[in-house]
Formats: C-alpha cells, structure tokens, sequence
C-alpha cells in the first residue's frame, strides 16, 4: 500500500462501485456458502499443489518487500527468520510500489513478499465489494491466488487498513471524528477540508477514489496534495499543508504525533491482515516446514505489536533490520 507510478488509471478506479463493506453480518453456525465459493474452494484444492515437508537448511529463498517501514520490517523477519532455520537467503528487500513487488513475485524474481488481503482482492482481482469477515477474505484470496501459482500462509491479527486523519488541533476546532462528518465539512467549509494523499492512494478504487464515491463526496484538485507517505503525518500535524491526511492505522506515528484517525462510519475500507506469500516452486518443496516456522511469528503480530515496531522505525529512526531481529530473538523465534 504504498506510492507508485500511477500504473492503475483514475478512469478505472472511478467506473468501481463504492464497496458495500458496511454490513457487519458474517456466516453463522446455519449458513452456508453460495455455490459460487464452493465450487472456487473445490478448484483451488484440484490446482493446489502439496506442501513440502523438505528442511529449509540450504534452501535458496529470495525475499522481497514493499517500499514503506512496515513492509521493510516485514521483509526483515523473514530475512532473519529464513536465515535462522539455514535457508540461503537473496535480500531483495525494498523493491518499490505494490505492483514492482507482485510483478517480481509473479515474474519469480523473487520467491515471497508479505501481501495484504484486502489489496489482493481490490486491486488484483478487482472485487468490488470487501468480505467483512477476516477469515473468509482471508480464503477468499488464498484460493485465487493458487489458481496464479501463489501460496499465502495464514494471515496476521493486525490490520493495517487505510485511514484518514487530523491535528489534535483540527478535532478540537472542527468537531469531526468520521468520514461522514469529513464529507459534511467539505460542503460547508471547503477550505478546512483540505487532504495529503499519496500517488498510489489517490487512484486506487480502495483508495480516494473509491471512498468519494461511498461517502458522496468529492474533493476538488486543489485541495489535494501528493506527498511520500512519511511525509504526510508531518504535514497533518503541522496542519501544512492540509488539514487531513491518508495514514495507515498501525503507524506508530498516529499515537506519536497526537493524530485523530476518522472513523469509517460506513465501512468503507476493505481489511487488510497482512500473510506471507510464496511462489508454487517454493511451497512445493518447502510448504509444510515454512507454515510451521511462520506460525507463531505471524500470530504474534497483533495491531498493538506492529504499531510498535513501526513506530521504532518512522518515529525512532531506527533500522528496520534491527527493528525485526530484536523482536523475533525477543520472543524467541530466532537464536534459540
């Protein structure tokens, strides 16, 4: 979830209906699939290959990730986490947007990145409405993916979806904590709605876009600002050079800088549990020994934990790489 170069067309993201995610209901206890998962659930299983049982010692991985601290972090757990359990491990950590690292995955430029379901499903199959449940979303993507010779392990707790963001300051003077309050405040005071997105938020039909549309809103071009990401909590909390801003909900920076996250009133925004991926050739071999290594590790990472690893590094200035190791030899993932 981070900048790009404008690969998806604002056209594109603009003709997606709004998400219909506001619906809290889940499959109960009596309710059943409709035939159409079914039969999805029945294809993944003829497609899957089985997961190997092979000893991850000497095992050639390469590592990718995204370009912004949480990514980073991510791909240093498993850079870590691999070379502890002896597999020879190609850091290509750091490759950019979303799209430069799932091009590189699907391109077996590399064998495994994390991913985030609620990207998966919106951006690379153009689902139009999320699934509520996180299990079920969770599925919903693994069984697609298989079909593209990509295995996702088990999600984490943590969602790190989008969000948009004030000031302390803004708050106290406007009032507004939800998105449908943000919506009222553009038509009644245009100027105090003014937004930092980044590139790749701002045509994304998960992102600006999409949310205009849900929440019938619509912000004129010179109340956006394109900025990095890092740079924009910055700029929110100095109310310089906008008063909102995109934010991802599990950075560090939100608790840090005193931010007031809106909240998704309408449930807009999709979920977004992160899970390691890996490419069929690796999970072939290798399956079965890598779901018993990530296990615990992606368990652990709750909302609470990742903002706190996050915030080490947006916030701290500390590395990524260290960040990751001090907190997998912590708890005992690794060095044992």
């Amino acid at each position: 979830m981070k900048r790009h170069l404008r690969t998806m067309s604002t056209l594109l993201a603009l003709a997606l209906l709004a998400a219909a995610c506001g619906d809290d209901e889940t499959f109960g206890e009596d309710d059943e699939p409709d035939a159409d998962t079914e039969e999805a659930e029945e294809e993944a299983e003829e497609e899957a290959v089985e997961a190997g049982t092979e000893d991850l010692d000497g095992a050639d991985i390469t590592v990718g990730s995204k370009d912004f601290d949480e990514q980073l972090i991510l791909g240093e757990i498993s850079l870590a986490l691999l070379e502890d359990a002896g597999a020879n491990v190609t850091d290509e950590i750091n490759l950019g947007s979303t799209f430069a690292a799932r091009e590189a995955l699907v391109g077996e430029q590399i064998d495994h990145y994390w991913e985030y379901t609620g990207t998966a499903w919106i951006e690379f199959y153009e689902e139009e409405e999320p699934i509520p449940d996180r299990e079920e979303q969770y599925e919903a993507v693994r069984d697609l993916e298989i079909g593209e010779g990509l295995y996702w392990l088990e999600p984490s707790p943590f969602n790190n979806t989008y969000g948009i963001a004030s000031s302390q300051e803004v708050f106290d003077e406007t009032g507004v904590d939800t998105l449908s309050g943000l919506a009222e405040l553009l038509e009644e005071d245009e100027e105090m709605a003014s937004l930092c997105v980044e590139g790749e938020f701002e045509t994304r039909s998960d992102g600006l876009p999409g949310m205009e549309l849900h929440y019938d809103m619509e912000f004129p071009s010179d109340l956006i600002t394109i900025l990095d990401t890092g740079v924009i909590y910055g700029a929110v909390a100095d109310q310089d050079p906008c008063n909102y801003g995109e934010v991802f909900t599990t950075d560090g920076r939100i608790a840090q800088l005193d931010l007031v996250v809106l909240e998704d009133d309408e449930s807009f925004f999709p979920l977004y549990n992160v899970a390691p991926v890996f490419t069929e050739a690796v999970y072939e071999q290798y399956g079965a020994t890598l779901e018993e290594l990530y296990e615990p590790v992606v368990a652990a990472l709750d909302d609470d934990t990742m903002a706190e690893l996050n915030a080490r590094v947006s916030a701290d200035d500390e590395p990524p790489a260290g960040v990751a190791s001090d907190w997998l030899e912590e708890n005992g993932f690794i060095g044992g």
